[in-house]
């Protein structure tokens, strides 16, 4: 069983970018040109697709769903009115009907059969421009297949293969024939092996997502030459070595997910090249070295999640110029050293989790300040002093506060109705941080809540993708 993996929110463009990988249900035919009129529907009605064309989508529709008898309810596929559900097509210059897209999965699109298998054929309809295969391959196992000779290579826009458990096998390097991709999905299969370099002539990608597999070996350096790259999701796969330092030539890159993998090394500088980031995740990895480098320059940044990572270092006070930051996640990560105070600077922050760290010294005051957050995770560090919170604050975060496991914090008189909810004492006269009244045991969330919490506050928006 997978993970589900984290929805996260990238802005307007990015959202609609990301809703083109998730099968939609089609049943239409229109014009090349994309309009549809009552007109052209007439002139539709009297054409046919080429019956070369049309065979070969009956083996594919054959191969694929035991829904309807394919030949003998639709003899004409295309035909307006009495078009297959999960099919679209349109009328190209030839003044013929072609199958422009198919979806593969959800109802009322075509559900797919125990024994369905990768149909290579469909590689053969000239005008594809959009194809889904979603839950479809359970139980028979079976692989990407892509013929050295294809006649997709210049009309594919969107690949998409989620949710296909018996998906098996390496990702093909004869995928860098489907020249016209913008979209490539193959996300929550069980594909192995190395991610071929040959897909690095996608130049024309924008989305690219390979989550959630068994992917091994290093990132390819030749990705760095996909520049026209928004989204890149490599996230919960088995990757090994540094992050390319070419990943800095992607300029329009808002979204980098590259966490739960083996990764290594320090962070490389190039990424300070990438401006338009929005998310960056590199959580659960096996990180290390100075952060600060590559921070400062991504001043569009609003998402940094980088838990659970063998940094050891003090916390970067550079994170307190990125304003528009909305979650920091840096626990488990060996960081040291004060809470910097920058970090009351970050107006728009909603979360800062930095538990299970070795954090010394106060709770900085400017982050009483923060209007907007509402998940502060502090706990079981080293952190020392009077909680500088007061009542409103405290109230309104509730068990969304975590200061469990500092001995040396306590609360001043004036909070100490709110105390029981942290398991913290009171101050003594001497505001050394000793606490002189334990109360009861805290009822700050668990590890489980606040896991439950992290997934609620990353799935703000929905999926590329990532399947993006």
């Amino acid at each position: 069983m997978f993970p589900p993996p984290a929805l996260f929110f990238l802005g307007t463009s990015t959202l609609l970018l990301l809703s083109l990988s998730f099968p939609l249900t089609t049943c239409s035919s229109t014009h090349e040109n994309g309009n549809h009129n009552p007109a052209q529907d007439l002139q539709a009605m009297n054409m046919n697709m080429a019956p070369a064309e049309r065979e070969t989508l009956f083996i594919v529709m054959e191969n694929m769903s035991s829904d309807r008898k394919w030949r003998v309810t639709n003899p004409n596929p295309c035909k307006p009115g009495a078009s297959w559900p999960g099919l679209e097509c349109k009328v190209a210059s030839d003044n013929r009907l072609h199958v422009s897209r198919l979806d593969f999965g959800i109802p009322p699109n075509p559900v797919c059969k125990p024994t369905a298998t990768f149909p290579a054929q469909v590689f053969e309809l000239p005008f594809l421009q959009s194809l889904f295969f979603f839950n479809c391959f359970t139980h028979a196992k079976t692989t990407i297949s892509i013929p050295p000779v294809i006649r997709t290579g210049t009309s594919l826009q969107q690949l998409s293969l989620r949710s296909n458990p018996s998906l098996v096998g390496p990702i093909p390097p004869q995928i860098s024939l489907l020249k016209s991709l913008e979209i490539l999905t193959l996300s929550q299969n069980r594909l192995r092996g190395r991610i071929p370099p040959e897909i690095s002539r996608l130049t024309s990608l924008i989305h690219l997502d390979l989550s959630f597999n068994f992917l091994t070996g290093p990132i390819p350096k030749q990705l760095g030459s996909l520049r026209s790259l928004v989204g890149l999701d490599l996230s919960y796969n088995a990757l090994t070595g540094p992050i390319p330092e070419s990943i800095g030539l992607m300029g329009i890159l808002q979204k980098l997910d590259l966490s739960s993998n083996l990764l290594s090394g320090p962070i490389p500088n190039t990424l300070e090249n990438l401006n338009a980031l929005v998310f960056l995740a590199l959580s659960s990895n096996r990180f290390s070295g100075y952060l600060a480098g590559a921070l400062p320059k991504l001043q569009n940044l609003q998402y940094f999640i980088m838990d659970d990572n063998p940094m050891f270092m003090p916390l970067p006070p550079e994170l307190g110029k990125l304003v528009k930051l909305q979650e920091i996640r840096l626990a488990n990560s060996g960081y040291f050293g004060v809470i910097p105070a920058s970090f009351s600077q970050l107006m728009n922050l909603t979360t800062l989790s930095l538990e299970n760290n070795s954090l010394t010294g106060e709770i900085p005051p400017g982050l009483n300040s923060l209007s907007r957050i509402y998940h502060l995770n502090l706990s079981r560090n080293m952190l020392v002093g009077e909680v500088p919170f007061d009542s409103g604050f405290l109230r309104r975060l509730g068990r969304n506060l975590d200061l469990n496991g500092n001995p040396g914090l306590c609360l001043n008189s004036s909070q100490a109705l709110e105390s029981a909810k942290f398991g913290i004492g009171l101050c003594g006269n001497n505001r050394t941080g000793s606490v002189l009244h334990p109360l009861k045991r805290s009822l700050a969330p668990s590890l489980f809540c606040n896991l439950a919490n992290l997934a609620i506050s990353l799935s703000v928006w929905s999926f590329y993708l990532t399947y993006l």
